[in-house]
């Protein structure tokens, strides 16, 4: 990303450019039908300030995954116990609310379900091995396995508005899954 510094100024620009960026990849249905020369022209912007924030289109991409990726690693956030892995549950599911709108236009296309894969894998991953340090006699990758999968289609589903279940519905009953599965 360009711009290390940014001021007030530079995060509405950055976040018009993202909302912008989102509502083509709607329209579009693949990144590679986006161009700078309609992005700059639909915000409203010189492409020089495009060019200040980001090098192209995929940094654009770039910084949406990476600010996902933070909250699903989210290293500071040790998980100790049940509770903390049902807080990170509620961790998850949060950031989601607060990006429903970029999320649903982001998922709409098939171009980031590769990307929604890798986060399913991380979080799997950090809640496996959170589990195998709580109860290490037990594996529990094939119950992981299953509840993440079943809970990522359900989250598509949202977010191309195929589901009946709102985001809250969704988290409840992740969280009472797992409780059940994880004995």
């Amino acid at each position: 990303m360009k711009v290390q510094c940014l001021n007030s100024s530079a995060l509405k620009t950055r976040n018009l450019i993202k909302k912008t960026f989102a509502e083509l990849l709607n329209e579009k249905q693949s990144l590679e039908k986006i161009t700078v020369t309609e992005l700059v022209k639909r915000a409203d912007i010189t492409r020089s300030t495009f060019y200040t924030h980001y090098a192209n289109i995929y940094e654009v991409v770039q910084e949406y995954k990476m600010q996902t990726i933070e909250i699903i690693c989210n290293d500071e956030l040790k998980l100790y116990t049940r509770s903390d892995i049902l807080e990170y549950f509620d961790n998850i599911f949060t950031c989601l609310k607060e990006n429903e709108e970029t999320y649903k236009l982001l998922l709409t296309v098939n171009d980031a379900l590769l990307f929604l894969e890798k986060l399913k894998k991380i979080a799997s991953n950090k809640i496996t091995d959170a589990l195998v340090s709580i109860y290490p006699t037990k594996d529990y990758n094939l119950t992981i396995s299953f509840l993440m999968n079943g809970i990522t289609i359900e989250i598509i589903k949202y977010f191309r508005e195929e589901s009946n279940y709102t985001l809250d519905d969704l988290l409840v009953n992740l969280k009472d899954w797992f409780q059940k599965l994880i004995i």
